[in-house]
């Protein structure tokens, strides 16, 4: 595991306002990995992510396929632009007084998507306009994501979400990213997976996940032969629920004993 571009021990952090994120792409991500694994003396490598580790993974893969012995991806997203306006304005429909909170905090202009709208507040002069941005958007990050019943520490069920710090680094990326659909173009993904042909994989994705809802992953596993889908019926987003968990380790576990 490895901390990308502007977050976790990485240097500058974009929790920084001037921390320009020009230098912050899908393309610069994939370079750093090759720069690590070559740092680190490795020849190839299992690939495994989830979320939107699962669209990086994927676009590493797809670039490096003779690097990659085998991809274990879980709550499976390519970062379309659909699934971005799903998951800030089309998932309304499953939280609609929460969402009117997230619009309205938004200001958005006339045409604006939302999205976009949030990354012009987290780049605005003053502090607190920025703050405050940071904080809707992880409340509303936390909403869709959050299983139910998980109990809420300050208003955010993941307890990151109360570092001031984290939350302005996720902000930041989450929607410079969101807002350029990963510098991907449409369909390149899923265009792609000819390219992971010979290299095994294991998709797992919640059947109740309303973050990253299955149907890209499905239409992964459709066009890579070779890859196993895991739908977990009664699982939501990421690993908290124990099926989730289970099958990314079974996973892992069968391709390290291989």
């Amino acid at each position: 595991m490895f901390d990308q571009r502007g977050c976790g021990r990485s240097k500058p952090s974009a929790s920084d306002v001037e921390t320009g994120l020009a230098g912050n792409t899908t393309h610069h991500l994939i370079a750093d990995m090759e720069l690590l694994r070559k740092h680190l003396g490795i020849g190839n490598w299992l690939v495994f992510g989830g979320t939107w580790g699962a669209t990086l993974g994927l676009a590493y893969a797809q670039a490096h396929p003779d690097r990659v012995t085998a991809l274990v991806l879980f709550s499976v997203t390519t970062t379309s632009r659909a699934e971005v306006d799903w998951i800030t304005e089309g998932v309304r429909v499953h939280f609609p007084e929460a969402w009117a909170a997230f619009r309205d905090a938004a200001c958005p202009r006339a045409g604006e998507r939302l999205v976009d709208a949030y990354a012009r507040l987290l780049a605005d002069p003053d502090p607190a306009i920025r703050e405050e941005a940071a904080r809707t958007w992880c409340r509303w990050e936390d909403t869709h994501v959050r299983a139910p019943g998980t109990p809420l520490v300050e208003d955010f069920g993941d307890p990151e979400y109360a570092d001031p710090t984290f939350r302005m680094t996720f902000a930041r990326l989450v929607t410079h990213y969101w807002r350029h659909a990963a510098w991907l173009k449409e369909g390149q993904l899923l265009d792609g997976m000819r390219k992971l042909v010979g290299i095994p994989g294991v998709l797992i994705t919640g059947g109740h996940d309303l973050s990253s809802p299955p149907d890209p992953a499905r239409a992964l596993a459709a066009g890579w032969p070779g890859c196993e889908l895991v739908v977990i019926d009664d699982a939501g987003h990421g690993l908290g629920h124990p099926g989730m968990g289970e099958a990314a380790q079974a996973a892992l576990d069968r391709f390290v004993c291989d």
